[in-house]
C-alpha cells in the first residue's frame, strides 16, 4: 500500500510563490503581507526613517516578485528576502548623494511607559540615534549595512554573512571596522559617546 500523500496548505509559503509565480493576485497579496514587516524592518535599521522609504521599500517588493522564481526554499523566505532587501539598500546608498539632514528618527519604542522619566529616555535615544545615523550616513555601505543589522538590529554574525552574501569573516571585519569608525567619530560628540557606553558600544 503506497503512502498518502499530505494535501499542501494553500497559504504554505512553497504553494505561495508557486501561485505568484503564475501570477496569482490573491497569493501576491498574501505573500507581500507576510514580508512586509521584515522588509520594512531591514530597511529601517540600515537607513533609519528617510523621505525615500517608501520608495525603496517598493523596489525591494519589485525585487522579490521579480526574483521569486529562483526561489528554491533552501532558506526562510524572510531570510532570501532579507538579502534582496539589502541588496536594494545598498545599490540605495552607493548612489545617492550625501544629504546631510537625509535621516531623521527611529520609532518610538511604546512600551517605554508613558511617564516623564520613560519619555525623557526615549527622547534621549531618539536623539542619540539621529546622531548615530548621521555619522553612519559618512561610512560606506558595506560598513553601515554590517553596523546596522548586527549592532543596531542585534543580528548575529552568521546572519550577517549571510544577508550581505559575505562570508562569516568579512562579515566581522566589516563590523570591527564599522565599530571603529563610528567610535572614533563619537568621541566628538560627549552626547553620542555617553549614549553608546550606556548601551555597551565603545566609544
Amino acid at each position: 500500500m503506497g503512502a498518502v500523500s499530505t494535501p499542501e496548505e494553500p497559504n504554505s509559503v512553497d504553494s505561495l510563490v508557486r501561485r505568484c509565480v503564475r501570477g496569482d493576485r490573491e497569493a501576491q497579496r498574501a505573500l507581500f503581507q507576510r514580508l512586509r514587516g521584515p522588509v520594512h524592518a531591514t530597511l529601517f535599521r540600515i537607513l533609519g526613517n528617510n523621505r525615500d522609504f517608501p520608495d525603496l521599500a517598493q523596489d525591494a517588493f519589485v525585487e522579490i516578485f521579480r526574483s521569486l522564481h529562483a526561489f528554491r526554499g533552501d532558506s526562510q523566505i524572510t531570510t532570501w528576502s532579507d538579502i534582496i532587501t539589502a541588496r536594494v539598500a545598498y545599490k540605495y546608498l552607493a548612489r545617492r548623494e550625501r544629504r546631510p539632514d537625509h535621516l531623521r528618527l527611529v520609532e518610538d519604542d511604546d512600551r517605554a511607559g508613558s511617564s516623564a522619566e520613560a519619555v525623557e529616555r526615549r527622547s534621549d535615544a531618539r536623539e542619540a540615534m539621529r546622531r548615530l545615523y548621521r555619522i553612519l550616513d559618512r561610512l560606506e555601505p558595506i560598513y553601515r549595512i554590517a553596523y546596522a543589522l548586527h549592532v543596531i538590529d542585534g543580528r548575529p554574525l552568521s546572519e550577517v554573512a549571510v544577508l550581505t552574501e559575505a562570508t562569516r569573516v568579512a562579515a566581522k571585519n566589516r563590523v570591527w571596522r564599522a565599530r571603529k569608525m563610528v567610535a572614533r567619530r563619537a568621541r566628538r560628540d560627549p552626547y553620542l559617546s555617553a549614549f553608546l557606553q550606556n548601551e555597551g558600544e565603545p566609544a
